[in-house]
Parts: C-alpha cells; sequence; structure tokens
C-alpha cells in the first residue's frame, strides 16, 4: 500500500454512503437525534465520511456542526503487523504468534501496536471528556471498528468473552449505526447495533466500484450517542 493506514482515502461509494447516512438522520423517526456535537477519528477516511454526513444532514436543512477530529478515535495500532495477514504473522513471527494464542486476542498487544485494552483505556477517556465537555448533548462519533467496539464494551459493560464474540459475530458494516440513549436507571441503554436501514438502498456502480487497492469500499461506521452519553 502506497500510503499510511492513516491517509487510505474514502471511495466514492463510501462518499454516497455516508451522505445518505445524514439524509436518514435528519428524516427517519428511527434515527438518533442530531448531534450538537460530531467527533471523529483523525483519518482521512473518517474524516471524509463525518464530513459526508454533516453535508448530508445539512442538505435536509439541519443546522449541524463541522466535524471535529479527536485522537484517541483513530483505528487500533497494529504495530510490527499493520499490512500482514495472521499467515504472514506466524511464517515470520512464530513465536509472537504463540504468544498471541496464549496471552488471547483481548489482551495481546502486538510489538509496537495496541492490545484490545488499549483501545478500551481511550474509549474510557474520550467518554471522561464528553461528560465533562458536553454533558446533556447529543453526540455523533464516526470512528473504525475496534473504537466502536471498545465503545460498546464500555456502555454496555460488556467482558472480554462477550465483546470478542460480538465482534466475530455481529461485524460492523461500513457506514453502520450503532446508538445508544440515556437508560432510565441512569447510565446509557442501547437501542440499535450495526443498523444498515441509511445505506440500504445506496449501490455500487461502475464508478464507485473503480478504487485503488486498498482502499475503503466503504465509509467508516458511524456511532450514533445520544443526550445522557456525556454525562
Amino acid at each position: 500500500m502506497a500510503e499510511r493506514d492513516a491517509d487510505v482515502p474514502l471511495s466514492e461509494l463510501g462518499r454516497r454512503q455516508a451522505a445518505a447516512v445524514g439524509a436518514w438522520m435528519a428524516t427517519s423517526p428511527q434515527a438518533p437525534a442530531l448531534p450538537q456535537v460530531v467527533l471523529c477519528s483523525p483519518y482521512e477516511r473518517a474524516l471524509r465520511t463525518a464530513g459526508a454526513v454533516v453535508e448530508g444532514l445539512r442538505s435536509q436543512g439541519r443546522q449541524v456542526p463541522d466535524p471535529r477530529t479527536d485522537e484517541r478515535l483513530r483505528e487500533r495500532d497494529l504495530g510490527w503487523w499493520d499490512g500482514l495477514t495472521g499467515a504472514g504473522v506466524r511464517a515470520r513471527f512464530p513465536q509472537e504468534a504463540e504468544r498471541r494464542a496464549r496471552l488471547g486476542k483481548f489482551y495481546y498487544r502486538p510489538p509496537g501496536g495496541e492490545s484490545w485494552c488499549d483501545v478500551a483505556l481511550r474509549v474510557r477517556s474520550v467518554l471522561a471528556s464528553l461528560r465533562e465537555e458536553h454533558a446533556g448533548r447529543d453526540v455523533l462519533v464516526v470512528s473504525h471498528q475496534a473504537v466502536l467496539m471498545g465503545f460498546r464494551l464500555v456502555l454496555e459493560d460488556l467482558d472480554e468473552r462477550s465483546v470478542l464474540a460480538l465482534d466475530a459475530s455481529e461485524p460492523l458494516a461500513n457506514c453502520s449505526v450503532t446508538s445508544y440513549a440515556a437508560a432510565p436507571g441512569g447510565g446509557m441503554a442501547l437501542r440499535a447495533a450495526g443498523d444498515t436501514a441509511a445505506v440500504a438502498d445506496v449501490r455500487v456502480t461502475d464508478d464507485a466500484a473503480d478504487h485503488e487497492p486498498g482502499e475503503e469500499a466503504g465509509g467508516e461506521r458511524v456511532a450514533g450517542d445520544q443526550r445522557e452519553v456525556a454525562r
């Protein structure tokens, strides 16, 4: 891949999917509340996804703020393993592959990279900042698979086995929406996980399919965390 993972661009399909999410949020009664704060990963594809969602909202006459990047929402750092398949790691670094098998996916940290626990720590920091800086406001977060699974881990009080089972059985589609709302007894209640209703009618066209190897075929994941997530 010619560029860093952080610089991988968004495809045309991804742009159309993200705009469709914005239009859906503006018009569907099943959508999360309109965001008063928009935060996103600084990765190029995530920033462009957030921008297209905001444009989609504004195209429906909704007033929403510009996206703000937060480095804590970046994709999980795979360190030495960036760009390698599991087979490649096992062939080139058999001792590390054995260490991963012994420690387990949740706790294993690739050399120079992050474990799932490291990502969860970033998520906890983001939530603490939201409670302090944006209490009582509706927040839209645009990020990546591992980070949004970290939000599920923290907000739903999941354990290692539960979150890994979710990651395996319910992978998040590009531009899917996961949303939470204030629970009656306090905390947050899951409203929807990996909802793809907004992009169900967005199809691949010849132009959308024509992207460079390694380019995202669709937009990044969207977490619509409703009011009270920041309390």
